[in-house]
């Protein structure tokens, strides 16, 4: 499977418990904050739920 670098850009004040909860498990924490993840269904509904507050990068 490929793996991607999710970044996130956006600060999480303002936005809906749900989006939160996504980011937390995707292990993102503070702004700017990144890790990689393989890509599997799951994790690309994760990223396409918040993907107005990350930055997604192949690698």
């Amino acid at each position: 499977m490929a793996k991607v670098k999710v970044t996130l850009v956006r600060s999480l004040a303002g936005h809906p418990g749900d989006q939160r909860a996504t980011v937390v498990a995707l292990g993102l924490g503070k702004t700017n904050s990144s890790v990689v993840k393989e890509v599997t269904p799951q994790i690309g509904g994760m990223l396409h739920k918040v993907r107005h507050l990350v930055k997604v990068e192949e690698i």
